[in-house]
């Protein structure tokens, strides 16, 4: 009997072990903060390869360069997104030039975190 709790003791360390071996949560691995000058949305580069805002997680983080109609110099993007790609024509109209509210994308698909 006292062989058995003893291998149950065993199992249940065993396990609990096993159990907070296997926490693989994604730390932060870098901090984008908005007193540098150019970020609008301050958000952080995951261990795990994805990015996070204080409200999302994305799993790209798109740099979207162009240049406006009549601009005299490019104009450079920074989206985080859960969209693979965005053109810049829907970069610049998403980040707050277009009053067309089709043209914004929800923010649990993309935000726009730094214009450059």
């Amino acid at each position: 009997m006292k062989r058995k709790i003893v291998y149950v003791c065993i199992g249940v360390m065993l396990l609990a072990l096993l159990t907070a071996c296997g926490n693989n949560e994604a730390t932060v691995v870098n901090t984008y903060d908005v007193n540098d000058g150019e970020t609008m949305i301050g958000y952080y580069e995951m261990s795990d390869g994805t990015w996070k805002t204080d409200d999302n997680t994305y799993k790209y983080r798109l740099v979207i360069t162009g240049r406006l109609p009549n601009a005299a110099m490019d104009s450079t993007y920074v989206y985080l997104s859960n969209i693979e790609s965005i053109s810049f024509d829907e970069a610049w109209k998403a980040a707050g030039l277009s009053s067309n509210m089709d043209d914004y994308f929800d923010p649990k698909d993309a935000v726009c975190v730094a214009i450059k």
